[in-house]
């Protein structure tokens, strides 16, 4: 969901409620048991211990299926999948969107901006947006702004600096390990991720490199067999990606991009080789400037 996400700007901030259906006071003799509507509500608390299993379970098959329920129920008694779902997907598609506004410096360090207001440009209702935003907050991209809205965080060169160092102690002693360990069919399997960092970054679009770089990265940490260290890697380098202040590309332009997308194929080409002494140069190398 690429929409809308240049020329951010704006200020200010929707719930839903749902009922149910009782039957009604008219209500004839109950088919099933030839009692009447009174009776019928008396003996609903000691159902459990009269019927059997069976009985019971026919018995709320018909009143699930008529939409009827009795006090003795749970008050949710089916979820509801299509509404989770839609929501679901609508708050991972603007997360996505908003990601990739931030790597490319349209979401503006410094900057608040209101969930009605972003809701507006995407399209959708103020809810999942500002979801997205929360868990933005959550990943340290914004802050919270009481009544107003989400600031971006401003990040200088010294947090850029301390997640590469993080970064380059969690990834380079992966990748020499597994230099020693994973024989090279494994490692020429991921040369089409590493040219599709190429063509990304050949485009210019930083959030599309972005997305590139950290697949490729992905796929290699997953190497080691370990999710856990494979989600801490990628928050990290997720981190890594957003611009400095003052800055529309971040720490890399064009040009810079390209060098550290063909730092890829290089790193490919001397893990499939076997040549550790260039895997440790490259690797280190590739931390110094990561994107």
């Amino acid at each position: 969901m690429r929409q809308g996400t240049k020329g951010f700007a704006g200020a200010g901030d929707t719930a839903t409620g749902q009922g149910g259906r009782a039957p009604g006071p008219g209500a004839g003799v109950d088919p099933r048991t030839g009692a009447g509507p009174g009776a019928g509500r008396a003996r609903v608390p000691a159902q459990s211990g009269v019927r059997g299993r069976e009985g019971d379970a026919v018995r709320g098959r018909d009143d699930a299926v008529r939409g009827e329920h009795t006090h003795s129920e749970p008050a949710a008694v089916l979820p509801r999948p299509r509404t989770s779902v839609q929501r679901s997907s609508v708050r991972g598609q603007v997360l996505v969107a908003l990601r990739a506004a931030l790597v490319t410096g349209d979401l503006r360090p410094g900057v608040v901006y209101s969930a009605p207001v972003l809701a507006e440009r995407f399209g959708v209702s103020a809810t999942p947006v500002r979801e997205a935003m929360q868990q933005l907050a959550l990943e340290g991209a914004v802050e919270v702004v009481p009544n107003r809205g989400f600031r971006v965080v401003e990040r200088g060169a010294r947090e850029l600096a301390e997640l590469a160092e993080v970064r380059s102690l969690i990834e380079v002693p992966v990748v020499l390990r597994l230099a020693r360990t994973v024989p090279a069919e494994r490692w020429a399997e991921l040369r089409p991720l590493a040219e599709a960092t190429i063509r990304a970054a050949s485009s210019g679009c930083r959030a599309t490199y972005a997305e590139s770089d950290r697949a490729f990265h992905r796929a290699v940490l997953a190497l080691a067999g370990n999710e856990q260290l494979v989600r801490i890697a990628e928050d990290l380098h997720r981190r890594a990606q957003w611009p400095l202040v003052g800055t529309a590309l971040g720490p890399l332009g064009r040009v810079g991009l390209v060098a550290d997308a063909h730092q890829h194929t290089a790193l490919l080409d001397a893990l499939i080789a076997g040549d550790r002494d260039v895997v440790r140069s490259l690797v280190g190398e590739h931390f110094t400037g990561a994107v």
